[in-house]
């Protein structure tokens, strides 16, 4: 027994320690141990992360088949094993996915894939509309390791608002050269 009764503390060090620490993938190199250890468990509280980590990191993570049943919709729409609570529902109330407590939410959800595309895209569109000095200031930040907002920020710092001035403007001219054609056409 490794405690006497209503003794807690253990006295004596581990017998056998592993030479070796545990690999979940050791043996097993499929897309699917390799889809467990790459996910990321948002929503859960600090206690909840580490337990399905650690179900993770010895292979003790089982991934639900189907769709469980949230508890506060009712639905089943909760896609992650051991989850009570789906995302919607838990971002609505402000609760950990897993024990439906109100506790700081350690890993907060990202962008889906769907999001990045669009924000993607929108980048691509204001990077498409800049001068071509500007443009390249913008991108030799962002291959710096900056993002789009910081560039921005960091140009409109320097040069008084220049880019909400450009896309007014911009924005101006369309409007007149519409304007143009539609008298042309008279």
């Amino acid at each position: 027994m490794s405690s006497q009764k209503g003794n807690v503390t253990r006295t004596r060090a581990q017998k056998y320690k592993n030479k070796t620490a545990f690999k979940n993938d050791k043996y097993d190199k499929s897309s699917k141990m390799q889809a467990m250890n790459s996910m990321t468990h948002e929503g859960l509280c600090q206690r909840c992360k580490s337990i399905v980590e650690w179900k993770v990191k010895y292979k003790k993570y089982k991934p639900l088949s189907q769709p469980a049943t949230c508890n506060l919709c009712k639905n089943k729409t909760v896609k992650k094993a051991y989850h009570t609570v789906c995302r919607p529902c838990a971002q609505q109330a402000e609760v950990c996915e897993k024990c439906m407590e109100k506790k700081d939410i350690v890993e907060k959800y990202g962008l889906s894939e769907e999001d990045k595309k669009v924000e993607a895209a929108a980048a691509r569109f204001e990077l498409m509309h800049l001068p071509e000095r500007k443009r390249r200031t913008v991108l030799r930040f962002i291959e710096k390791g900056g993002t789009l907002e910081e560039a921005k920020s960091k140009m409109k710092d320097e040069n008084d608002d220049f880019l909400d001035d450009f896309f007014e403007d911009s924005e101006g001219e369309d409007d007149s050269e519409a304007d143009d054609d539609d008298n042309d056409n008279s």
